[in-house]
């Protein structure tokens, strides 16, 4: 089989850890990295045995699929180029600024019937993907994402930072529509909102409450799960998923409720890899991405609401 030809446009931090992969995974071969920085562009390309381009236009004709890893004001211009020249994209959270460029993405990728996936990373956290199979029907989820500061993603808010990781894996989960959205926030460290909560209201009654900082002394990334007769923590920094189950067959109501608790530590993973090795398969094998345009354009929506609720409060 000819290896997919690939490349990665923007090789700061996160994509040269992309070109790694791509330059490492059987089945791809990795033609070039682009970035407006030649220096930077050079030392990744050499890094990983590609071409380098500071014009990512230049790429044009000699791919199949891309990572987009640029800022996010960049997104729409860079996977819009692609796509309308039958190329794949992977394009990093969140999909876009607005939801009229994330719709021209999906309309494009459509058209074209090409892969669009979103880098929703936590979605390929081995944690999530052994709590999904636990979880029926969430009627309350808490979720902590927090984190020192770093200048890296200061292009936006917290919420389209951190929080959206949540947003996206909670309804993932809930699988409803958002009803209602309550949030507050502060900037403390730039002038966008660096520490964010928002209550979110679906329309099957759940409730989450989301907190995201990037203002901490120490990083946390959980999640709880509330369900009838269940509750779930979700580690996903170490890797731990805890599940507290009523015993079957107790008395109802119970004055004390008998848990049955497991804790289960899961595997180390490459959880990258697993997102480029999954975009690659969507690809070669013509499926649905993990997680696709409409995934992500769902995860802005509600972080563009949250974003609205936060100026209202600022009012």
């Amino acid at each position: 089989m000819t290896p997919l030809r690939t490349a990665v446009i923007g090789v700061g931090y996160l994509g040269a850890f992309h070109a790694q992969k791509y330059a490492a995974l059987p089945g791809a071969e990795l033609i070039g990295v682009a970035d407006c920085d030649p220096a930077r562009a050079a030392e990744v390309a050499t890094a990983c045995g590609c071409r380098s381009f500071t014009d990512f236009r230049d790429l044009l004709g000699q791919v199949d699929a891309v990572s987009v890893v640029v800022p996010t004001r960049h997104h729409f211009e860079v996977a819009r180029a692609f796509l309308s020249n039958n190329v794949h994209v992977l394009i990093e959270k969140p999909i876009t600024t607005t939801i009229d460029q994330a719709d021209v993405l999906i309309g494009l990728a459509e058209a074209h019937r090409l892969v669009l996936q979103v880098g929703h990373l936590e979605r390929f956290n081995p944690v999530l993907q052994a709590a999904a199979a636990k979880v029926d029907t969430p009627l309350f989820v808490e979720s902590i994402r927090v984190a020192p500061f770093c200048p890296r993603g200061t292009d936006v808010n917290v919420v389209l930072d951190l929080m959206i990781h949540d947003i996206e894996l909670i309804q993932h989960l809930v699988k409803a529509p958002v009803v209602s959205i309550d949030a507050i926030g502060a900037p403390v460290f730039t002038a966008e909102e660096d520490i964010a909560n928002a209550r979110i209201g679906f329309a099957n009654g759940c409730v989450a409450n989301v907190t995201a900082s990037r203002i901490s002394l120490k990083s946390e990334r959980k999640m709880r799960v509330f369900q009838r007769d269940t509750y779930l923590i979700l580690d996903f920094q170490n890797r731990k998923l805890l599940a507290a189950n009523r015993q079957q067959g107790e008395q109802q109501p119970a004055t004390v409720p008998q848990l049955q608790v497991v804790e289960q530590e899961l595997r180390q993973s490459d959880p990258l890899l697993d997102e480029i090795s999954s975009f690659v398969g969507a690809i070669t094998t013509g499926s649905e991405p993990q997680v696709n345009g409409y995934a992500g354009r769902m995860a802005l929506e509600t972080a563009l609401k949250i974003n609205a609720a936060l100026s209202r409060g600022m009012a």
